[in-house]
Order: C-alpha cells, then structure tokens, then sequence
C-alpha cells in the first residue's frame, strides 16, 4: 500500500522529491503516513478533502482485495 499513495501523491504534487511515504503494520491494519512539503499540502488534500478522500478510496479498494484495513494519514 506504501507503494501506491507514494505513485499517487508524487503524481499531484509540484515537489515529488519531498514526497515522504511511512508503513507502519499491526496485525492486519496498517497505517500509512504521507509527507508532503507545506506548499503541496493544499493539492494532496483538493477542495473540501475530495482528493484526500479519492486517495483513501482507492487505496480502500486495493487493500480489500488483500484482506487488511489500511489508515491513510496526511501529516503536515
């Protein structure tokens, strides 16, 4: 799941080198914190959160199919 936010965010974002994608694993959640750099904050996040919910469902979709849950974070 790592691997798909990190495509995901470095493909919106005008600064992809600052693109920061951690995993952490408990049992069968994981969580997954994504970095950005301040200014691309505002295009990771879209207007009223409709980007960050996009990513979320998309990544949903992908870790069902795997039988985990997966928490997407967006960290300042």
């Amino acid at each position: 799941m790592k691997e798909l936010v990190e495509v995901i965010a470095k493909a919106l974002v005008e600064k992809p080198e600052e693109v920061v994608v951690t995993e952490k694993v408990d049992g069968k959640h994981v969580t997954v914190e994504l970095h950005v750099a301040p200014g691309d904050m505002g295009k990771v996040i879209g207007k009223q959160g409709r980007i960050a919910k996009a990513i979320r469902a998309v990544v949903k979709a992908a870790s069902t199919k795997e039988d985990i849950y997966v928490d997407v974070d967006i960290i300042d």
